[in-house]
């Protein structure tokens, strides 16, 4: 539920650096209120995030026509729309120590036990191994960037990472016992990856959340403790509990977001069985082709079960006939020999209506991804 904060007067420091010390002890300041507002951001991807959110300083250095946040706000996660636009999630310390110690609780961690951040920061998944780590009573053990062979020698109890990090891991036939808690979010995993893992002594929990939400708040399908689910008439999962954001910022103002009264109205199509969430995707992924819906995420995961097909992505694309085209991307498994639109077609016609087989194929090398391991779709559909 939307209340109109504080005034703005609290101020908020970008902090434009890789992980390190210094931005976990920003972080750790901005939650005990000891520091400035935090806003992390990448290097070199900084500039329209901090024109859009205008922080009233950046590295230190004071702004012309910067503006604070509310006082109970801590951490500013800046995140793009389909448009690519920057806004700013306002986290409040009370929530994101409200997910942290959910998460905690889930999987047992005891104090002491170390967290490894290998995430981007400027991410809520990065961000909360850190808050993790504060409450946990230790120091993150922080990567810069990840290295597959480091995090594996890294010492850490646990860990959080998304599919394609956790692919690298299994592609090394490694020990993956090393780790308590391997928390796996940011994307759905291909079919397979998990029971890969955990053949390779794996203890994997699936996540789902975002920023909105201080990062994962469902483990496992299961609400975590003080976390409420439920789906609306509109088929979207609505979340609620003491870990959701405040609002959002643009262009230095604050600005509620999607609330039904105290419930936060994702993107996200879901299903509820027995208590447990199955997500379906994003609503706004969703494919208008001749009058019928189709989820994208749906064809995405049958698509990476062929035995043809190493990674993929599913677009709708203009179509004066059907409005929109199903379009498959596809990562062939053999470059050699790439799997034809009529093979695919026929493998999803026996798994899905046969108005959701796609329509147009586009073989790629790879899918670009976004800096938190997530397919970049908007570059997908624009064809670059």
């Amino acid at each position: 539920m939307w209340r109109n904060p504080s005034h703005p007067d609290r101020p908020l420091h970008a902090i434009v650096q890789p992980p390190g010390p210094e931005l976990f002890t920003a972080v750790r300041d901005a939650l005990s209120g000891d520091g400035p507002a935090v806003l992390p951001l990448p290097p070199g991807h900084a500039d329209a995030a901090i024109a859009a959110l205008r922080p009233t300083h950046v590295n230190g250095v004071p702004q012309d026509g910067g503006q604070g946040v509310p006082g109970d706000v801590a951490v500013v996660i800046a995140t793009s729309g389909s448009t690519g636009a920057p806004k700013g999630v306002l986290l409040s310390a009370a929530a994101l120590r409200a997910s942290a110690a959910a998460s905690l609780r889930h999987v047992r961690a005891a104090p002491g036990e170390r967290w490894l951040c290998c995430l981007p920061v400027s991410h809520v998944s990065g961000l909360l191994v850190l808050v993790r780590a504060l409450l946990s009573d230790t120091e993150p053990i922080i990567h810069p960037a990840f290295d597959p062979h480091a995090v594996l020698d890294s010492g850490a109890a646990h860990v959080s990472l998304v599919p394609t990090q956790l692919h690298r891991l299994v592609e090394l036939a490694a020990d993956l016992s090393v780790f308590r808690t391997i928390l796996l979010g940011g994307a759905a995993p291909r079919p397979g990856l998990v029971e890969r893992a955990r053949e390779l002594g794996a203890r994997i929990v699936t996540t789902y959340g975002m920023s909105e939400t201080c990062g994962g708040c469902v483990y496992d399908g299961q609400p975590l403790y003080n976390v409420d689910l439920k789906i609306g008439g509109d088929g979207l999962i609505r979340i609620a509990g003491p870990m959701l954001f405040s609002g959002y910022r643009s262009t230095g103002e604050a600005a509620p977001g999607p609330f039904d009264g105290d419930w936060f109205v994702t993107s996200d199509l879901g299903e509820l069985t027995g208590g447990r969430l199955r997500v379906l995707g994003r609503a706004d992924d969703v494919i208008n082709t001749g009058g019928e819906k189709v989820v994208a995420a749906a064809v995405t995961s049958v698509l990476c079960t062929h035995p043809g097909v190493s990674d993929a992505a599913v677009i709708g694309t203009p179509d004066p006939e059907w409005g929109e085209r199903v379009t498959a991307i596809v990562v062939p498994a053999d470059p050699d020999t790439p799997p034809t639109l009529q093979q695919l077609r026929a493998y999803c016609r026996d798994r899905l209506p046969p108005h959701a087989a796609p329509r147009d194929l586009r073989i790629v090398a790879g899918l670009p991804l976004l800096p938190n391991g997530k397919t970049d779709l908007v570059r997908l559909k624009a064809g670059t």
